[in-house]
């Protein structure tokens, strides 16, 4: 303690002592009680001869106003005497012994009504004596702890009160009435103070500072020095006042931000900023050492000693002021808040899991993970010029990287994300299970389950992020198989992101996820031997039991699909599947193929695929109704009666993991492909089935004595040879030219072969590719496919369609043709071989009209008019089609060229056969 401040205790000592020993008689000796007395007796009080001579003039006097009872002078002086005496008794009372509820205009009051006249000298002192004796108000302070938060280590303690609430009383004496010495020994005690948070008596927080406002606790306090202060002393210590508001400022930040919510590397930055602030009150400790110590400790020396420090709370109290703007804790940032809400995905994840939305949780955005991550990395980058400045933030980001850095080995090692924070990099949706990939037509599974946050990534990532996503993927893929030890601890991987070794831990990890499931793919869960098991079903490679299947349903195919009994059809596939001999009997895979019906009839299904805007999980069920244009949604009434031969499809169940590279999306493609092989197939056969009734029915056999019916035979086998042509050429393009080259291409990139000259059914050679790779090459293969056997154009699509209704149409018309030209030839009209066959024709749902049995002359020019108007309608759309073919060649697909040149046969058939027709 300074020496004025000893003298100033000394005085106020001495001051007390008089204002006790001279103090007035608090209450009259008539109402005294007789309880009080035996109390006041006990209680010792410095005492001297003067103050009791006063003392007991002061009581005789009292007695005299307060009532006599009149009698001799000798009688008066006796009662004053034992007036004396009580009145000694009643002065010497001990000030704590009176009424609580008595205030101090009471007490005054009671002064002024009980005091004899006096003198004015006399009545003087006794005032100045009473002011002197009134004790100083109580000022009681106390502290309480806070209820518990989500931050373990933060301070319970209240906050203590402002030292502008203290009583008047204790304000401590002015700066200006001090000498400059000992103004600087009393700033130096206060600055001790509030470099540690706390207000001092001559240094205090400005009035607009609100200590239990979080907002003014996180921006730091301001300070007010009292008037009077040396203007040098000012100087400086204004300078040092800056540290201990950052210091203030970067408590509370480390207090808000090791909350829970706000993740796993905002509280290992604030355990790395906490033990700064614990070497900083170390070092406060030792500065009061030497404040108590040496007598050459100055201002200037307590300015020097903490330079280096206040230059590391300004870099802290930097970094934590970008912090909280990130989080919107500041008035600048929270109108942009709802801007830059972009966690949807996460709210519909918590909603999907039943979960309640926190109230302001939609507003309020949190800066964490490697967003604060970010923040440093940039603000190293900032600093790199200032040592000092960059071996902090070094420390900092190394201690906030380490448990996100935990996180990332946990993922590239093991496949795992334990994030409860949400703070990686990696996003999981634990909503999309394994178990939807049988209805997954979208694969969400592969591409939705586990996503990137683009948003959060750090910089030290940024290059890599898409390595760290497709490592965890396939190593997740593993796990879920069985082929990775999950308790197997992981050592010698970086801990920090300055680690030498951080990109080729990354790196490593992600080749050996790679060749792992590609192993696991390609070996274990034999893909190539499943891809060829698709390519025997699917595009009718080998498919001797498929013919055989056919013929064993045909009855049952042209039904009308929904009246198909889809299990007789099973059994049917699971006969021919089972035929000895056949390709399909040595397939390990053959239990996997079923069959299905699909209502919908094959162009209006690809209609809708080619013009679909856009397919999400909805369509897992098939509800693609929602995503058509207006044109692609009525519901034709051929749709409606399509037989069993338009409606049939087959259906491929594969096991995880391969179904992640077959997918339900993969699937689809291949039942589109399917459909359409089948469908030519299908119209080849009805053609064929024309061409043998013109082979054995009499009618088209017998040759007539009538030219005109001759030529009308030779111009319908000249359109059904052309019909023909047109169906087996498209029917050897897209087998021959479009899905074989592109199958093995495709199996010499999933065998890690891309040269064409080595056999592709050695097996794999070499993980050289990745599995998403593989999977895109998958893909890429059947809408190849797709797009190159014209089913994703339109306008072909359209074209194609009424090129083989006019087909089938033409070749179903040929049982008719028969029956009517019996009428039309007077040679066979009403003979017996005639009748013979229309009895054979005719049934009982159906029977033969009269009309046929007898010759009409009027047939025969009906008939032509019926076969001009199937050959303008085939030779008018198959023109358009090759106009069609020939421009999208040009400018889309090149392999359409080689199919308009295959093509272009039936027409020129056409034009050989109007020349034959100009010489007959």
């Amino acid at each position: 303690m300074s020496s004025a401040g000893n003298a100033r205790s000394a005085a106020y000592n001495e001051r007390r002592t008089t204002a006790t020993s001279g103090a007035k008689p608090r209450v009259p000796s008539a109402r005294a009680d007789a309880k009080d007395r035996p109390d006041s007796q006990n209680e010792v009080f410095p005492q001297d001869s003067a103050s009791n001579a006063g003392s007991r003039r002061a009581g005789s006097g009292a007695h005299k106003v307060s009532g006599s009872i009149g009698g001799s002078m000798e009688r008066r002086t006796e009662r004053a005497h034992l007036t004396a005496t009580d009145t000694l008794q009643v002065r010497i009372k001990s000030p704590e012994r009176r009424p609580k509820g008595s205030s101090d205009e009471n007490r005054q009051r009671l002064f002024r009504e009980n005091e004899p006249t006096r003198s004015d000298s006399r009545a003087g002192r006794a005032s100045s004596a009473k002011k002197e004796s009134e004790p100083k108000p109580l000022w009681n302070p106390q502290a309480s702890l806070t209820p518990h938060t989500s931050a373990p280590l933060a301070s319970r303690v209240s906050i203590p009160p402002l030292a502008s609430l203290i009583p008047e009383a204790l304000e401590p004496e002015p700066l200006k009435q001090l000498s400059p010495d000992v103004q600087e020994t009393v700033i130096l005690e206060d600055l001790l103070y509030v470099f540690m948070g706390y207000e001092g008596q001559y240094i205090r927080f400005v009035d607009s500072y609100i200590p239990t406002n979080e907002k003014d606790r996180l921006a730091g306090p301001g300070f007010q020095i009292s008037p009077g202060l040396d203007p040098s002393l000012r100087d400086l210590t204004t300078t040092m006042l800056k540290m201990a508001t950052h210091f203030s400022a970067v408590e509370a930040f480390v207090e808000v931000q090791s909350r829970e919510e706000f993740g796993a590397v905002n509280h290992a930055l604030c355990a790395s900023i906490r033990k700064l602030l614990k070497d900083y009150l170390v070092l406060i400790a030792q500065l009061e050492h030497q404040l108590l110590t040496k007598s050459s400790f100055t201002l200037h020396v307590l300015h020097l000693h903490t330079l280096p420090t206040n230059h590391m709370l300004f870099q802290l109290y930097i970094l934590a002021q970008e912090v909280l703007r990130k989080n919107s804790v500041l008035e600048e940032d929270l109108d942009d808040s709802v801007d830059d809400f972009d966690d949807v995905d996460n709210i519909l994840e918590q909603l999907r899991e039943g979960g309640d939305l926190a109230p302001g949780g939609m507003s309020k955005k949190i800066c964490k993970g490697g967003n604060v991550l970010r923040l440093l990395t940039e603000r190293l980058s900032f600093m790199s010029g200032n040592p000092a400045a960059r071996t902090l933030l070094q420390n900092l980001l190394r201690d906030a990287s380490r448990p996100y850095m935990a996180m990332l080995n946990e993922w590239l090692h093991h496949g795992g994300i334990k994030d409860p924070h949400a703070e990686f990099l990696i996003k999981e949706q634990k909503s999309i299970k394994r178990e939807r990939l049988e209805e997954d037509y979208t694969d969400e599974y592969w591409e939705k389950r586990y996503t990137i946050r683009d948003t959060e990534v750090p910089p030290q990532l940024e290059a890599v992020k898409d390595k760290v996503l497709l490592a965890g993927k396939y190593l997740n893929v593993v796990r879920e198989c069985g082929g990775v030890d999950i308790s197997k601890e992981v050592k010698e991987v970086p801990k920090s992101f300055d680690d030498p070794r951080f990109l080729d831990n990354i790196n490593g990890a992600y080749a050996y996820a790679n060749s792992s499931l590609l192993n696991l793919l390609l070996t274990t869960h034999a893909l190539p031997a499943r891809l060829r098991s698709l390519k025997h079903y699917f595009f009718l490679d080998r498919s001797d039991f498929f013919s055989y299947f056919l013929d064993l349903s045909a009855s049952e195919l042209k039904k009308p699909a929904k009246a198909v009994n889809v299990g007789k059809l099973q059994s049917l596939l699971d006969l021919a599947l089972r035929q000895p001999g056949s390709v399909a009997a040595q397939d390990s895979f053959k239990e996997d193929v079923k069959v299905q019906m699909n209502e919908v009839g094959l162009t209006k299904w690809l209609m809708r695929v080619v013009s679909v805007s856009g397919i999400d999980q909805d369509a897992a069920d098939g509800s693609t109704e929602r995503y058509q244009t207006p044109a692609t949604q009525s519901t034709t009434e051929e749709d409606k009666n399509i037989i069993g031969f338009d409606a049939l499809e087959l259906d491929y169940s594969v096991p995880f993991p391969l179904s992640l590279v077959i997918s339900r999306k993969t699937v689809l493609r291949y039942q589109l492909l399917f459909r359409y092989l089948l469908s030519l197939r299908h119209l080849e056969d009805l053609i064929l089935s024309s061409w043998e009734d013109h082979n054995k029915v009499l009618s088209w056999t017998h040759r007539s004595t009538n030219p005109k019916i001759e030529m009308w035979k030779r111009r319908a086998w000249t359109l059904r040879a052309r019909m023909l042509v047109f169906v087996q050429q498209l029917t050897y393009f897209c087998t021959a030219e479009v899905i074989e080259p592109n199958w093995q291409n495709l199996m010499a990139r999933v065998n890690g072969n891309d040269d064409n000259g080595k056999d592709p059914r050695a097996g794999p050679q070499r993980a050289n590719r990745t599995v998403d790779e593989l999977m895109q090459d998958h893909v890429d293969f059947l809408d190849t496919c797709l797009k190159e056997c014209m089913l994703t154009n339109s306008k072909l699509l359209r074209i194609h369609s009424k090129l083989t209704s006019v087909c089938q149409l033409f070749a179903t018309y040929t049982a008719t043709l028969s029956r009517t030209l019996f009428s039309a030839d007077a040679d066979l009209a009403g003979s017996k071989a005639a009748e013979a066959y229309l009895l054979s024709q005719s049934t009982s749902k159906h029977p033969v009209p009269d009309a046929l049995k007898s010759f009409d002359p009027s047939r025969l020019a009906k008939m032509e008019d019926t076969m001009q108007k199937y050959e303008d309608n085939f030779s008018r759309h198959l023109r358009i089609l090759l106009d069609a073919l020939d421009y999208y060649a040009a400018t889309e697909t090149v392999a359409l060229s080689r199919l308009c040149a295959q093509l272009s046969t039936a027409s020129e058939r056409e034009e050989d056969a109007g020349l034959r027709g100009s010489l007959g």
